[in-house]
């Protein structure tokens, strides 16, 4: 299993050098305590969306997963954060596209800066990992389907969040108060 995880966090630690860390940036910078934040993704990019979200709701912003039964109306001024590996996935293409007509800020996190979803956002979060589709400017990987794009989501979400974190000085102490009491 050692071998494995070597060969895993190779793969990471290959995705995160040949990232341009300016629209991560301005990610951080995007995240305000006043707005309201949307995240969007399907299948595994939706999975990491919600880990995304709650991660950030941890941190006392106010943030939704789209799709889910209580998220409300998006408004002019709020957040999108879209995340596709392809960045083709036609409903994150139309919820990014829908909040872009709204007045919405668009932040796509896909590996295409060319795609659907690159197009119609304002921001464009690149991550360079291997997607199910293998296409020629994804990194090459061995590991099945979308798995290093998801595990790189992961890791740069929680990173963003870190950033966040610091620079609003936010302790473990009052991200724990937000974390559920009710499991």
């Amino acid at each position: 299993m050692k071998t494995e995880i070597a060969t895993i966090l190779s793969e990471v630690n290959g995705v995160f050098r040949n990232m341009d860390e300016a629209a991560t940036d301005l990610l951080v910078k995007s995240l305000q305590p006043d707005q309201r934040i949307f995240i969007t993704g399907e299948g595994r990019s939706g999975f990491m969306a919600k880990a995304f979200a709650m991660r950030l709701m941890h941190l006392g912003l106010n943030v939704y997963a789209v799709g889910e039964t209580i998220t409300p109306a998006i408004a002019k001024g709020d957040l999108i954060i879209a995340i596709s590996g392809s960045g083709m996935t036609k409903g994150v293409i139309s919820t990014a596209a829908k909040g872009r007509e709204i007045g919405c800020k668009v932040f796509a996190i896909t590996t295409n800066d060319q795609s659907g979803l690159a197009k119609v956002s304002h921001e464009v979060v690149v991550i360079p990992a291997a997607t199910k589709n293998r296409l020629m400017h994804e990194t090459k990987s061995v590991q099945p389907l979308s798995s290093l794009f998801d595990q790189c989501v992961h890791v740069l979400c929680d990173a963003v969040c870190l950033d966040y974190s610091l620079s609003q000085s936010i302790s473990h102490e009052l991200t724990y108060a937000k974390h559920s009491n009710i499991e």
